[in-house]
């Protein structure tokens, strides 16, 4: 489970959002492009959940479930690749029971199963973007940074 610390900006309609400063574990994260950068530096303005009901301007610790991160990076990097392969195995089949002597089934089909699994990938991804174990969370209240705060402290 990742923890990272954060001040709450702002509350509106589409949810909780924390400014924290980006730590070495964001750079190699699949999702970071996900991170809106604010000034273009380390700081990013991240979604959460906010089941302790903070406030704008309390600093805060953060959450992210292992568990359902690796779902996810299950889903983005290797369900379009297992289609691809499933679908090029599908072709080579076709080209075989049909005697055709040619790639051409076994690429159109890799790729067209390709196609179909990034499409299905990007339909689930948005389904499971909506729910809650997908997204971090606010654990707990750290203190009141105050409303002129500038990010979390490094105390």
């Amino acid at each position: 489970m990742a923890t990272e610390q954060g001040v709450v900006l702002r509350i509106d309609t589409a949810g909780t959002w924390v400014k924290m400063v980006r730590s070495g574990a964001c750079d190699d994260c699949s999702s970071k492009g996900m991170c809106h950068t604010l000034g273009g530096g380390k700081e990013a303005e991240v979604p959460v959940v906010n089941p302790v009901a903070a406030r704008v301007g309390d600093r805060v610790a953060i959450k992210l479930d292992t568990s359902p991160f690796l779902k996810a990076t299950f889903l983005i990097y290797m369900f379009p690749i297992l289609m691809l392969v499933a679908g090029a195995a599908a072709g080579e089949w076709v080209s075989l029971s049909y005697s055709l002597g040619s790639p051409l089934p076994s690429a159109l089909l890799g790729f067209g199963s390709l196609a179909a699994g990034l499409v299905a990938m990007r339909i689930i991804a948005r389904r499971l973007a909506k729910k809650n174990e997908y997204r971090p969370r606010i654990v707990r209240i750290l203190g009141h940074a105050g409303p002129d705060a500038s990010g979390p402290s490094t105390a």
